[in-house]
């Protein structure tokens, strides 16, 4: 019903975030609960202009991507530990993880890492970009690291780290890989890697509000 009632707010031009906590006032939502709402619930014209930018898994082999590193690797770590997956209404798979700065290279994240191997070796981008937000720890580390991973997969492209990582990847072309609102508004082909893992390799059981 909190789903129902913001859907209705955002539709008649509500503010999000003071639609989000009228309705979590309302049904006493706990504060994980909103975060999901804020997450998942878009106006239809949102979620219909999102879902004509989203490109095929096909449409990575011979073009060039531009890969938001943490974003996705942090939310397929959440899906491999069993944590809550929430199928957006714009259609994208999003977690309701607040990791963040607080990110740190585990043995999940080289599962991570060999899914999204498994696509790239498929579907070969003719040029991979990574970046990395840099104020998160370790960075630069996890930076180099990529980059020998590219190249053990056979693949061109490069990683590095920057402090504007939505700005970064809007501005360039290509095939942007990430869920981050920002970035899939400002850009004319997305595609949603992690959710492409989840439903079609990992096959985990979403949650759809």
């Amino acid at each position: 019903m909190a789903s129902v009632d913001l859907r209705f707010l955002l539709k008649r031009g509500y503010p999000r975030k003071s639609a989000i906590s009228f309705v979590g006032n309302r049904y006493q939502l706990s504060s994980e609960e909103r975060h999901i709402l804020f997450r998942a619930i878009f106006t239809q014209d949102v979620a219909q202009s999102r879902k004509k930018r989203c490109v095929s898994v096909r449409s990575l082999k011979g073009n060039p991507v531009v890969i938001d590193g943490y974003n996705v690797i942090i939310t397929l770590e959440n899906a491999i530990k069993g944590k809550t997956i929430i199928q957006c209404d714009d259609g994208f798979i999003r977690d309701t993880g607040k990791i963040f700065k607080r990110f740190k290279i585990s043995k999940t994240t080289d599962n991570a890492l060999e899914l999204i191997a498994r696509v790239l070796r498929r579907y070969p981008p003719s040029f991979t970009r990574i970046f990395l937000d840099s104020p998160y720890s370790k960075s630069r580390e996890f930076s180099k690291r990529l980059n020998v991973w590219l190249k053990e997969l056979g693949l061109k492209g490069h990683c590095e780290t920057t402090g504007t990582v939505e700005r970064k990847i809007a501005k360039l072309d290509g095939i942007k890989i990430s869920a981050d609102s920002i970035i899939i508004d400002h850009s004319e082909r997305v595609f949603d890697l992690t959710g492409h893992i989840v439903k079609r390799i990992l096959r985990i059981p979403t949650i759809r509000i």
